[in-house]
């Protein structure tokens, strides 16, 4: 059993140096030495998957004339003929003319991390940064004829463009000329306090003829991840789709480019989204029973130049000449606010990224969220988050410190023990297990507290990592965002002390290598630390601090403190 047991203990601490190295590269600018990254490279595109026949997506150099079905997948060359800039209390946006596509979002209420401008969405950049909101038309028939799309010349209707103060709504229009003998006209409307910007689509068939349209909404992005971080881990990124059949869908870039990506069949309900850390962006189809339950495709592309594309796109009924075809739709832009999330649409809350321990961090982040509510600091609601969950364990762990207290008890006698049979492991090993057996002693019963801990430490490792709350989030003095490491170093070293104090109260290893190892892996773990979100130390501080309380009392209570 020691063999195994040191065996285990010498893996952890290597595997720990791994992870240790890889963060400090990270920490420096560079690339992972042992776990990958998950930024894709920039390969040829990949057929659109969820495309109905004959609607697979054109090159980027679409032009007028393109076949029926297909959705533009980039701005054409031309220069746009005006860009238009609307702020509100939330967003500072550009609105090109052409094709009304939205290619510059500020989000006005958050920093970036040096905190000297905001956070930017949208924008149409080089194609390392290009993040763009587009919609347009369709021809459902492949007749060769065109209707307005996202390359479409628009006039931006008179109005403001900025929401004044005590205005809860702006409104910002753009129309086409008849192309194909549809008119296009999409009006933005801008609420104060709100980041669902509501999208009125009005299609006017100005023809002689019926026509046969579809409507597209679709989210253009750089395919640009970040790196790994501690555990090689990060929230995911890409194009995301839900629908209420078949759920919720992430659509890794990496994926798309090798073809493996399956979006949602043809659904009458669902949105698509563009997902990146904390921040999300997506389109809905919402406001009115007709646009809620239009029928809808769900296609994904590889554009090439590290570009890809999600788009939905609605069926819309049969328009009659001069009859106008409205559909309201919803470009949400903005925080993945959990509770927000989920009162604007179903599903759409789980863009939030809780990784494989969803099932406990979701509960963490709820009981986390309502314990902010009656004390309105995020840090100190950590540390009430951690008595909750002690008192709540408590009993298991008083029996498992109980346990460690007693083997502490024998370490004398398992030591004289060792040193008189040094020369007999086989008989060596016999007597030990008597000693154990006649004691009552489970000599792994000090492990439960630590495997209990793992999954809840590595689930509000997400809840920290994921939640935008945390982002920014000021404790104490120093520690003035608790989703980044602490700037000082101060929790580390106390987190140090407490890990520490924590082994020396732990009984002693009999095998001197275990011994000496049980005091490095707190040092090694302590290193790690250091790159840890604040809140995640302070988690962990707590959790020893109330641990040393609880085994203190019951070596105390047993004789053994001290031993």
């Amino acid at each position: 059993m020691n063999d195994i047991r040191r065996t285990i203990l010498w893996v952890i601490f290597g595997f720990s140096l791994v992870l240790l190295w890889d963060q400090w590269q990270v920490f420096n600018g560079n690339k992972p030495t042992f776990l990958p990254s998950t930024k894709p490279a920039a390969t040829a595109p990949a057929p659109t998957t969820g495309a109905a026949a004959g609607s697979s997506v054109p090159s980027a150099s679409a032009a007028p004339g393109a076949s029926a079905g297909a959705v533009p997948t980039q701005a054409a060359a031309a220069a746009p003929k005006e860009q238009v800039t609307v702020t509100t209390d939330l967003f500072k946006a550009t609105i090109d003319s052409e094709g009304g596509t939205v290619n510059y979002l500020e989000l006005l209420k958050y920093d970036e991390n040096d905190r000297t401008k905001h956070v930017v969405l949208f924008e149409n950049g080089s194609p390392a940064t290009r993040y763009l909101a587009q919609t347009g038309l369709l021809n459902q028939v492949d007749t060769g004829e065109r209707f307005p799309n996202h390359l479409t010349p628009m006039a931006p209707k008179a109005g403001p463009r900025e929401m004044a103060a005590g205005q809860n709504t702006l409104e910002v229009g753009f129309e086409s000329a008849p192309v194909g003998g549809l008119k296009y006209v999409k009006t933005y409307v801008f609420h104060r306090g709100d980041y669902a910007i509501g999208v009125r689509h009005e299609v006017v068939n100005v023809s002689d003829q019926p026509r046969d349209a579809q409507l597209y909404m679709q989210l253009l992005r750089h395919g640009t991840v970040a790196s790994s971080t501690m555990f090689g881990t990060n929230t995911f990124t890409g194009p995301a789709a839900y629908t209420n059949e078949k759920k919720f869908h992430k659509l890794a870039f990496t994926d798309i480019t090798k073809g493996k990506v399956e979006p949602p069949p043809a659904a009458n309900d669902g949105w698509i989204a563009m997902v990146q850390h904390y921040f999300v962006s997506a389109w809905l189809l919402r406001g009115d029973p007709a646009s809620e339950g239009l029928k809808r495709e769900f296609r994904v592309k590889d554009l090439g130049d590290n570009l890809y594309t999600i788009a939905m796109v609605a069926t819309l009924p049969k328009i009659a000449p001069g009859a106008t075809q409205t559909v309201n739709s919803t470009l949400f832009a903005g925080p993945e606010e959990e509770k927000k999330l989920e009162a604007i649409a179903p599903g759409l809350d789980l863009v939030k990224d809780y990784g494989i321990f969803a099932i406990i961090s979701k509960p963490l982040y709820w009981l986390l969220n309502q314990l902010h509510g009656l004390i309105g600091n995020w840090g100190w609601s950590i540390v009430a988050l951690v008595v909750l969950l002690k008192a709540a364990f408590y009993w298991l762990n008083a029996k498992a410190y109980a346990s460690m207290a007693k083997m502490k008890a024998i370490n004398p006698k398992i030591m004289e023990m060792r040193e008189r049979l040094k020369d007999k492991p086989q008989e060596m090993q016999q007597e030990m297990m008597r000693i154990y057996k006649t004691e009552k002693v489970n000599p792994m019963g000090g492990c439960f507290p630590i495997l209990i801990q793992i999954p809840v430490f590595i689930a509000l490792y997400w809840v920290l990592l994921s939640s935008v709350e945390m982002r920014h989030a000021p404790w104490i003095g120093w520690i003035t965002d608790l989703s980044a490491p602490d700037p000082w170093y101060i929790l580390p070293i106390v987190m140090t002390a407490t890990s520490l104090l924590q082994t020396w109260l732990n009984p002693t290893p009999p095998d001197p290598m275990q011994a000496k190892l049980m005091w490095i892996m707190p040092l090694a773990f302590s290193v790690m630390f250091i790159f840890f979100p604040a809140g995640l130390v302070l988690y962990w501080i707590t959790n020893n601090i109330l641990s040393i309380a609880q085994q203190w009392v019951i070596n105390k209570r047993l004789g053994v403190l001290g031993k």
